[in-house]
């Protein structure tokens, strides 16, 4: 600013130099006649007068135009200090939304619509505000006045998200439903579908959304395994009066279900309460080779129809040449050798499983019990009765 001032002062200064040089020239006369009246002036002093006459008018022309305009540039004050205080209530929303501050973010966000450019985004954070505070049926009036074109898919998608997190699965997919088909291959509108889907416990849906999420890398390892075993294990049980069915289902499942000690010991289950032994039996072991688990371990013996356990116990053998000191294979082996009627077998197998157990409280109650009812066989009520005693004794009772 100083420096234009500087050349304002230095252009005068060279225009009065300009005019006081061209003044000692001055050899024209200007004659104004006007019956009866005649001027004389000399020629630049004419000049001068057109120059201030101009500049006179020229003054006057602006002051009558900003006169005239007046009416309209308050109009238009008024208008930008309105737009003003409505951003700056629209930020001071935003700021409280994420403060936690709900109700006041609402209340600001109601200033903030001074605007009619942040009806959208004033409405959203209202929305968002009001669903916070659990008042529903206002979320609802903020999400429906939402009218702008561009701004559907931001009131869709957050109206999902915040019906599934009220337990609204059922309004949260129809709000994706009611999005394009490439907004609903969002991301974020795949996760919310997982929720409600899971709300509505669609376990066939929640498994291909996991999968999907999966891929996209949009979903924790350890929460897919989850979700995926959660999902399998349900439809399973759905399955729990169809063999076939539970089998089909089975084999469509991915080989990382399939071989989950957890899945593979509910469906031997299912499928030994369907008299299904051997393809109950087959998932044990197939299992197995992926993941030694002692659940599953007291599964197969389960897996033999009475009297048909010699080919299980040559399989447990097998496995017992690489795991010798297994004290859950001994317990299976010896549960197998009581089903064949294997006396001696049975007590060698059931003794070396209890004296391998240490702390494993679970194991040693179970062999107890498996003793007493091998006595029981034998007739040997005293030592059944001791054993039955020993099992009570190690239930840890608090």
């Amino acid at each position: 600013m100083a420096l234009r001032g500087l050349l304002w002062l230095a252009l005068l200064f060279a225009l009065a130099a300009a005019l006081a040089t061209v003044g000692h020239f001055d050899a024209g006369q200007v004659l104004l006649v006007y019956p009866p009246y005649r001027v004389d002036i000399s020629l630049n002093l004419f000049v001068v007068g057109i120059v201030v006459l101009f500049a006179l008018l020229y003054a006057l022309t602006r002051m009558v135009r900003n006169i005239w305009q007046m009416p309209r540039r308050v109009a238009a004050y008024r208008a930008r200090a309105r737009e003003a205080k409505a951003h700056s209530a629209l930020r001071e929303a935003i700021g409280n939304l994420y403060a936690g501050r709900f109700s006041r973010a609402e209340k600001a966000a109601r200033e903030a619509l001074a605007s009619q450019s942040n009806k959208g985004a004033a409405g959203l954070v209202a929305a968002v505000a009001a669903h916070r505070m659990r008042e529903y049926m206002r979320r609802d009036e903020w999400l429906g006045a939402i009218d702008a074109p561009d701004w559907q898919d931001a009131r869709l998608m957050a109206s999902a998200d915040m019906r599934a997190d009220g337990r609204d699965p059922e309004g949260a997919l129809a709000a994706l439903t009611e999005m394009q088909s490439q907004g609903a291959r969002r991301i974020h509108a795949q996760q919310i579908a997982l929720r409600a889907q899971q709300q509505l416990k669609n376990w066939g849906e929640v498994l291909k959304l996991v999968k999907t999420l999966e891929k996209r890398e949009a979903i924790h390892p350890a929460v897919a395994v989850r979700l995926r075993q959660q999902a399998a294990e349900n439809l399973l049980r759905d399955r729990r009066h169809d063999a076939e069915a539970l089998l089909t289902l089975w084999h469509s499942l991915a080989p990382v279900e399939r071989h989950s000690p957890r899945l593979a010991d509910l469906a031997a289950e299912l499928l030994i309460a369907l008299s299904r032994h051997d393809e109950a039996r087959r998932i044990v072991e197939e299992a197995l080779q992926h993941n030694w688990d002692a659940r599953l371990l007291r599964r197969y013996p389960e897996t033999a129809l009475p009297g048909e356990a010699l080919p299980l116990i040559q399989k447990a053998e097998a496995w017992r040449k690489t795991r010798p000191e297994d004290p859950d294979l001994l317990f299976a082996l010896g549960r197998l050798c009581l089903h064949q009627q294997l006396w001696g077998k049975a007590q060698s197998f059931l003794e070396s499983a209890l004296r391998l157990a240490d702390d494993n409280d679970a194991l040693v109650i179970r062999t107890h019990r498996a003793l007493a009812r091998l006595f029981e066989q034998l007739g040997d009520t005293s030592r059944a009765g001791e054993h039955y005693r020993a099992s009570a004794l190690a239930m840890k009772v608090v």
